[in-house]
């Protein structure tokens, strides 16, 4: 099922955070230096990492009690815990079994919430786990913190304006993202996101085999630049894909990776057709299929942030 993103914040909501990000970039002398070093930051931040591998069920109990004991507020996690930030001693945890560049976005998270002043007093101790590191995180203290962890990986607008200096392709984000130090994921939401160009992504999950021969893939989440939400609103997608669509038939399946560019059309809102060219690309764990309007595309550069994650 689509799962919509909800990680929008206001314009001076973002302000703040943008300001409060590019205040740590500069203490921690970030700019320019790939990828993001983020040892740094957090050095800067004052916030400093358990490099050993505790972060253990066991462990997070024995927190909770030694918490609830002293009466101090603890933020619990829904599910399991793969980040916890200890605001008594500025200590960042992070489940040490998760992929390296997943490590690098909590280790922003968590930095997040010691570093911008109006959270780093709510909570004696923070736990996160996949739902409040997710893109589609409706609570705001996540959300917030989500989106500080983006601006500092991206180092504002540094990955976009370098991205936009390449060809437009599923390839680029990909490319200019390894550089950052960010996740294949996090790298095509910021590309399309911060794009001054008319396109989406629509991510799916990887296509299960059927009886006869093809395939589904469910919708995982759509994502737009704001010129391509000015011309298509939200895209009413169905919420599964077969070969037997436009879509679907570009999904890469066994060995492929990629579909190559092909042109497509799609109906905006008000019902006039436009002519687009998609390209497909999955590293195993989504489907991407990034769409670019050639028909409505516009010299006018806008960077307007719209979805953060990992």
């Amino acid at each position: 099922m689509r799962k919509i993103d909800d990680c929008t914040l206001t314009y001076e909501q973002h302000t703040n955070i943008k300001k409060e990000a590019e205040r740590l970039l500069n203490e921690a002398d970030a700019f320019g230096n790939f990828p993001t070093h983020v040892s740094d930051i957090m050095s800067a931040a004052k916030v400093y990492e358990i490099e050993e591998d505790v972060l253990s069920e066991s462990f997070v109990n024995k927190l909770r009690q030694e918490i609830g004991e002293i009466g101090s507020t603890l933020r619990k996690a829904l599910n399991k815990v793969i980040g916890l930030f200890d605001a008594r001693d500025r200590l960042v945890f992070i489940d040490r079994s998760l992929h390296t560049v997943k490590q690098t976005f909590i280790r922003l998270h968590e930095t997040a919430h010691g570093f911008l002043s109006w959270q780093r007093d709510m909570y004696a101790v923070v736990e996160d786990c996949q739902q409040s590191l997710a893109p589609d995180v409706a609570d705001l203290f996540d959300r917030e913190a989500n989106v500080f962890a983006s601006e500092v990986l991206f180092q504002l607008n540094g990955f976009i304006t370098e991205a936009n200096d390449h060809e437009f392709s599923i390839f680029t984000p990909i490319k200019v993202g390894k550089k950052y130090g960010a996740s294949i994921y996090s790298s095509i939401r910021q590309y399309v996101s911060k794009n001054p160009k008319p396109c989406t992504v629509i991510v799916l999950d990887p296509p299960v085999p059927t009886d006869n021969f093809g395939f589904t893939a469910q919708l995982r989440r759509n994502i737009s630049s704001p010129s391509f939400k000015e011309h298509f609103g939200e895209l009413q997608l169905p919420n599964q894909f077969t070969p037997d669509d436009k879509i679907g038939a570009m999904i890469p399946v066994g060995k492929r990776k990629a579909s190559g560019k092909r042109e497509i059309s799609l109906v905006d809102k008000n019902g006039v057709d436009h002519e687009c060219i998609a390209e497909a690309f999955t590293q195993g764990y989504q489907v991407f299929i990034l769409i670019l309007n050639i028909k409505a595309q516009t010299s006018k550069t806008i960077i307007v942030p719209i979805a953060y994650g990992t």
